[in-house]
């Protein structure tokens, strides 16, 4: 079992930066890549950004790509995204996923919120 916690999340003013953290706790070393995914009021979750296991590869999707950044720090076992020029479209509950071999785990998610 993979337990996800999410934090960072907040109100800020369009155009304004916020760091989302992911710590991972519980059977860690069977963590692959992880993700970032958000889901606003009436819509579909989506993905962010997705991370690979080593670090070095990383996929935004078009909406963030120039904006957004995830990191990890596998000693730590927590993921980032770094989330700069925040639009009032970014408004949304984000969640980190975390992929082991055999399944997907989900934490409760971070609220985000950019007033324009």
């Amino acid at each position: 079992q993979v337990r996800l916690v999410e934090s960072g999340g907040g109100l800020v003013q369009a155009g304004g930066s916020l760091r989302l953290s992911c710590v991972a706790s519980g059977s860690t070393f069977r963590i692959n890549a992880m993700a970032w995914y958000r889901q606003a009021p009436g819509k579909q979750r989506e993905l962010v950004a997705h991370i690979s296991t080593s670090g070095a590869g990383a996929v935004y999707a078009d909406s963030v790509k120039g904006r957004f950044t995830i990191s990890r720090d596998n000693a730590k076992n927590t993921v980032y995204l770094q989330m700069n020029s925040l639009k009032p479209e970014d408004t949304a509950v984000y969640h980190c996923s975390a992929n082991t071999v055999v399944s997907t785990y989900w934490g409760q998610g971070t609220q985000v919120t950019v007033s324009s």
